[in-house]
């Protein structure tokens, strides 16, 4: 559905459209060229002069590689935001924002994320690290790794993603930036940045400094059945159960530093980079319950409002990582020490107040429920490798890497029932809240399972070849991953001792790149990766309850899944700068982790079961992904632009139901827009459009299909000298819904007699966004 345009839309547009009739001097600004060793100057950050690209890797791995000017047009707010416009990147998220990324669709523990070519740890219990975390003011490029190699390590089956920060030799100069963001909600949020890069002593040194206020004012509307369509055509007025109204307000303030000081000698390079990110959020969540498709009026027994609940989290997350790596070349070639640390907290307080009314007329019902997360997850890791000249531009790579990580976590939780407070039918939903009823709360208990500790050791080496010729680049290689796991679960009565679990991996890999004509070249690749196990499947506690109304027992003993990936591609140079490609990939995963029934009956009784995760599935990833980058120089117009990627999504999997694809792959995704520069004026402007296909989760007792509406940005720039810029963005301008379908089932069997437990239709959106964004160079 469009939306059509409110006042404060308009006169945001208007002020945009100001931007473009003001006039300026033409700009004509040197492109970045990091390459031959000239340094990025604050006024080519500033002002871009010329359109941004897609960059063409000379490395034998199939590398997409997007510099800032690609994304900076249209002002992103993170790294996830940055990745909506690159292929094969999908989200499950809520609307306007961009958290976990799906590499190829698939669910984020799939794809390795690398801060500066490494890794970094998250909150989230399948290892993945949420690109939100990362403001996208910090990025110099992005680069989408398709395969392997043996040089990393191989926890990427759909493949890897590495967020590049600057460094000390990418900007010379300083530059500010401020602006803000305007909501659908009337809400004003500011943003603030700062970097400056120069030479200090024998190096270079860069620092930077973001600040960025967050919000989303998100709406959600659910109707719930008893039947589903599938059962009952007449469901929608034999079936309605209830309909619930959510409000859910999310604020934050995201605060970010980054710095890095480099020397380059003539035989010894030194470089030491850091980033910091603190987030600070409060979401506020209040929901509504009604008998009724449409009516709002007061509580049963003579309303319709069944329930009225209360729900605030406050987060504070903070992660950072420290860098530093030394490089010497002497005579029997170059060696490399690279020693890293990287740390994760979470902390977490959510409080949910509940008011259950009835028909009876009898006093309504009071439930309080506290939570408290603390997760903290740190890597250190060391690497050493050495680099062999075998002649005839040929390189023997030898390395090897310790990493240890700690992850700790408490979970607590406080769950009362009080008696209502006397307010009984008087009580009115636009006035009162259930948080004013609260009653101080009991003694905090670990929640099961919620307090464990996982300490991960690895010591992986590797070997590998590389050559170039003419037309052929190559690489060949094999990685030896070991890990050793020790698993401490501190909750119940049944808590266990520390177990461990050991596993290794050989992990081959091969790349090559083969120039056709100067313009055209294929590439091909094929590694084998894999995926290590959640950490909840292996955390050795039993929760009850946790499938619908089965257990779930963690299996400490869980290996990775493993996979072997093709990819083939082929690329054609437009122009100058442009590039066309098209690439196909397949994946063939073995030991894929699946839920199984261990037999024994569940804590809800006869009907229900313990089941426990095992690695006994197997499934198949494959897809053909398109993407354009180029101006129409060739049509006369060197100053219009054109981007676009389409990827065509699929993968087979079999579970307790039968086939179906991997949870959460979307089964397209696509992105297309332009930017048209008009140097005479010092004005340019552009538009994307984004849209991804249905995603498809089933699970124990729930059944779930995403849909979301289609994204469009424009921007209008107005450059005033070789100083000065302002943009105006407008994001989320079709008011892009998420929408979702909920299939509710009470156990293993119900699900297939397709026996509902509550079949839900649910319908989320935010808004428009709109922002006003400057930068000065000095």
């Amino acid at each position: 559905m469009i939306r059509t345009f409110s006042l404060h839309s308009a006169a945001a547009l208007a002020l945009a459209a100001a931007l473009v009739a003001a006039p300026a001097a033409a700009q004509d600004t040197a492109p970045i060229q990091r390459e031959d060793g000239t340094i990025t100057t604050s006024q080519d950050i500033v002002v871009l002069g010329s359109v941004g690209y897609r960059n063409r890797s000379d490395e034998a791995e199939p590398v997409l590689s997007y510099d800032s000017e690609f994304f900076q047009r249209f002002e992103p707010l993170t790294a996830g935001d940055a990745l909506k416009r690159v292929p094969s990147v999908t989200f499950l998220s809520d609307v306007i924002e961009s958290d976990g990324a799906r590499l190829r669709g698939l669910p984020p523990g799939y794809t390795q994320i690398l801060i500066n070519g490494e890794r970094v740890p998250g909150n989230a219990s399948d290892r993945s690290f949420f690109l939100d975390r990362i403001p996208a003011e910090l990025i110099d490029r992005v680069e989408i790794v398709r395969s392997s190699s043996a040089r990393r390590t191989g926890d990427a089956v759909a493949g890897t993603i590495n967020i590049e920060l600057r460094d000390a030799f990418e900007l010379d100069g300083g530059y500010i930036r401020a602006g803000g963001l305007y909501y659908d909600d009337k809400e004003l949020e500011p943003s603030l940045g700062l970097v400056y890069g120069g030479a200090v002593g024998p190096g270079r040194l860069l620092v930077g400094l973001n600040f960025q206020g967050r919000h989303n004012p998100k709406k959600k509307f659910s109707l719930r059945y008893d039947d589903s369509p599938e059962n009952d055509p007449d469901f929608a007025t034999n079936e309605f159960n209830n309909r619930e109204d959510q409000a859910d307000t999310r604020d934050g303030k995201d605060y970010s530093a980054n710095g890095s000081y480099e020397i380059d000698g003539e035989t010894t390079d030194f470089r030491i980079s850091g980033f910091y990110v603190r987030t600070d959020r409060f979401e506020s969540e209040r929901s509504f319950e009604y008998n009724d498709p449409t009516a709002i009026n007061g509580p049963l027994p003579t309303g319709n409002l069944i329930s009225d609940n209360a729900n605030d989290n406050g987060i504070d997350q903070r992660n950072y990582s420290l860098d530093a790596k030394l490089a010497h070349r002497w005579s029997l070639g170059e060696t490399s020490l690279r020693v890293g640390f990287a740390r994760f907290d979470d902390e977490q307080t959510e409080s949910e107040y509940q008011i259950e009314f009835n028909d009876e007329g009898d006093d309504p019902e009071f439930e309080q429920e506290f939570f408290t997360t603390d997760i903290a997850d740190k890597e250190f890791s060391v690497k050493l490798d050495h680099e062999f000249e075998l002649g005839g531009d040929t390189q023997l790579v030898i390395g090897g890497m310790y990493q240890d990580k700690d992850r700790r976590t408490a979970i607590l939780e406080a769950d009362d029932d009080a008696a209502f407070p006397g307010l009984e039918n008087s009580y009115d939903q636009f006035v009162d809240n259930p948080a004013d009823l609260a009653v101080p709360f009991g003694d905090l208990d670990p929640a099961d399972g919620g307090v464990n500790s996982i300490e991960e050791r690895r010591l992986d080496g590797f070997a590998l070849v590389q050559g170039k010729t003419a037309r052929l680049t190559w690489e060949a290689g094999i990685r030896y991953e070991t890990t050793r796991l020790d698993i401490t679960d501190f909750t119940g009565a049944a808590a266990v001792p520390t177990q461990e679990n050991d596993y290794e991996k050989w992990l081959p890999s091969a790349s090559i790149k083969f120039e056709l004509t100067p313009r055209d070249r294929i590439t091909a690749s094929v590694a084998r990766t894999n995926r290590r196990p959640d950490f909840n499947f292996i955390s050795p506690a039993l929760l009850e309850e946790e499938l619908a109304d089965n257990d779930l027992q963690g299996n400490p003993q869980l290996g990775p899944e493993t996979a072997w990936g093709v990819d083939v591609g082929y690329e054609r140079r437009i122009g100058a700068r442009g590039i066309v490609g098209l690439n196909v990939f397949y994946r063939d995963v073995k030991n894929l982790i699946e839920l199984t029934n261990t037999g024994e009956e569940g804590s809800e009784g006869p009907g229900t079961f313990v089941f426990t995760p095992q690695n006994v599935g197997d499934g198949k990833v494959y897809g053909v992904e398109f993407d354009l980058s180029t101006d129409l120089g060739f049509l006369g117009l060197p100053d219009t632009g054109i981007f676009g990627n389409v990827s065509w999504l699929d993968s087979e999997i079999t579970d307790f139901a039968g086939k179906r694809r991997f949870n959460g792959q979307s089964d397209y995704v696509y992105n297309i827009g332009f930017i048209q520069d008009i140097p005479s004026v010092g004005v340019a402007f552009g538009a994307t459009h984004r849209k991804q296909g249905a995603a498809y989760d089933r699970v124990i007792g729930e059944e779930v299909r995403t849909t979301y509406g289609a994204d469009l940005e424009i921007f209008v720039e107005k450059r005033f000298g070789k100083n000065f810029t302002i943009r105006a963005v407008g994001s989320n301008l079709l008011n892009g819904a998420k929408s979702e379908t909920f299939n509710k089932f009470d156990n293993l069997e119900d699900q297939a007699a397709r026996d509902f437990d509550e079949y839900e239709l649910e319908s989320e959106n935010a808004g428009p966004v709109f922002q006003i964004m400057a930068r000065y160079a000095f």
